[in-house]
Order: C-alpha cells, then sequence, then structure tokens
C-alpha cells in the first residue's frame, strides 16, 4: 500500500464546478513534491460551506488504485 499527503484549499466556486461535472479531478502536488491528480469525487464527504480545506492522507494499492482517504489533525 502507498500513500501520498496533500493540502487541499477548494473555494465553494471550485467545488461547484467541480460537482457540475465542469472539472472532474483535482491537480495538486503532494508533500513530498510530487504533482498528483484524483477524481475530485473522494473528496465529497469532506465539501463544508466554505469548501474544502485541509490536509488529506490517500491510500492507494501498488497498481495505482485509490483505496481510501482521510483527513488529518
Amino acid at each position: 500500500m502507498q500513500q501520498i499527503i496533500v493540502d487541499i484549499h477548494v473555494s465553494p466556486d471550485e467545488w461547484i464546478k467541480l460537482y457540475n461535472g465542469q472539472a472532474t479531478d483535482v491537480h495538486t502536488t503532494a508533500r513530498d513534491g510530487r504533482s498528483v491528480r484524483f477524481p475530485a469525487r473522494i473528496l465529497s464527504r469532506f465539501y463544508l460551506r466554505d469548501g474544502i480545506h485541509g490536509s488529506f492522507r490517500i491510500l492507494f494499492d501498488d497498481q495505482g488504485k485509490f483505496l481510501s482517504v482521510e483527513r488529518l489533525a
């Protein structure tokens, strides 16, 4: 199992574009410097009125398949 840690800041306006399908992926840089892209839908449970903000650990298998995401404290 592998993991990446990302710091994400998605405004409500940006989230609406993702939610409506105008954009489907989040592009960001992991803390270790890797450029990463993943489906925005994996963050939907973390959406609040002010968007999505915080640090997240994304776990995936050795083939790169998404397993889980969790917000870090």
